[in-house]
């Protein structure tokens, strides 16, 4: 066997699962925020999601709909266009009064539980509705802006520029030593005994692996190799996109945790993270993995899984 087969078979770990954040079933095509706009509303159903995001799930998980009807005979001048599957079209209002606590979930807490449907319906209001709520003024004119294209763009009434969405590219990076060792890094205010990969934000004018080289260099100290893409998630929290990545390091290299921003380093054994998952939110051997619903968990559930 080549070298370069070996590297293949020792590495070639992929997600665990699909990002949860990730799934999406309805069509989000452009074509229907204004041809099909007014049509899709006369069937459309509406999720009500309130200012700390959250919404109301059913108790059978899955998200609590209201006929669009209820809120006008076309489109509500706040909505946003979700996608739609066939006639149906779903939308998103804010909620602006306060809401009971019961029943009304965030993402953290009811994206892994709902089916693929609602966990893309959900994922893309919170970070539409998110968006919105910062965008009112025109960054270029300072002038208002309005709504277009049902919830997709917004229009500068003072010099007539279109704004579009904002998504924060941002890496996280499953750092492993080619064997049966992975790093993992804790933040100061995460829970006891809480690990994950390490991540951080890609600076303008940077490739994504030259930012993985720089950010586990700044956070722990090590340098990495062999960098490769894994795959990614949306992270409306407010406006991320985790673009997943592995990379190999050295293990007997001394390691640095930056002051301030992490608060210990350290490498786990396999054996100690498969234990882990099979504890879910439980600490075992002092290791706390992060939940389900993030990609760090999908990429540790891969690379915990593969016998390579």
């Amino acid at each position: 066997m080549s070298s370069q087969a070996c590297v293949t078979s020792r590495h070639g770990f992929q997600l665990g699962s699909p990002p949860v954040l990730s799934r999406s079933t309805v069509d989000r095509s452009e074509l229907l925020r204004n041809a099909r706009a007014t049509e899709l509303w006369a069937e459309g159903r509406i999720i009500l999601v309130d200012a700390k995001g959250r919404t109301r799930v059913e108790e059978d998980g899955r998200l609590a709909c209201q006929p669009a009807g209820d809120f006008g005979n076309g489109p509500a001048p706040n909505a946003v266009l979700l996608g739609a599957e066939g006639d149906t079209g779903y939308w998103a209002l804010r909620v602006e009064q306060d809401v009971p606590q019961e029943g009304w979930l965030d993402l953290r807490a009811a994206g892994a539980l709902l089916n693929d449907t609602d966990a893309g319906l959900l994922t893309t209001a919170v970070a539409l509705l998110g968006w919105h709520d910062n965008a009112r003024y025109c960054a270029r004119c300072g002038a208002a802006t309005t709504r277009a294209q049902s919830g997709w763009v917004r229009h500068c009434t003072g010099c007539d520029r279109e704004e579009y969405p904002r998504t924060d590219p941002s890496m996280i990076c499953l750092v492993h030593d080619g064997a049966d060792h992975v790093l993992l890094a804790r933040q100061p205010s995460w829970p006891a005994d809480r690990y994950s990969v390490l991540a951080g934000f890609v600076e303008v004018g940077e490739s994504l692996e030259a930012c993985v080289r720089r950010e586990v260099a700044e956070e722990v100290g090590v340098e990495v190799s062999d960098v490769r893409y894994l795959g990614s998630q949306p992270w409306p929290f407010p406006r991320s996109l985790m673009l997943g990545f592995a990379a190999v390091a050295d293990r007997s290299a001394p390691l640095r945790p930056a002051d301030g921003e992490i608060e210990d380093a350290h490498w786990f054994h396999r054996a100690d993270v498969r234990a882990a998952l099979n504890a879910e939110d439980v600490a075992v051997s002092g290791l706390r993995l992060p939940p389900s619903v993030s990609i760090a968990y999908g990429m540790l559930s891969g690379w915990a899984q593969h016998d390579g």
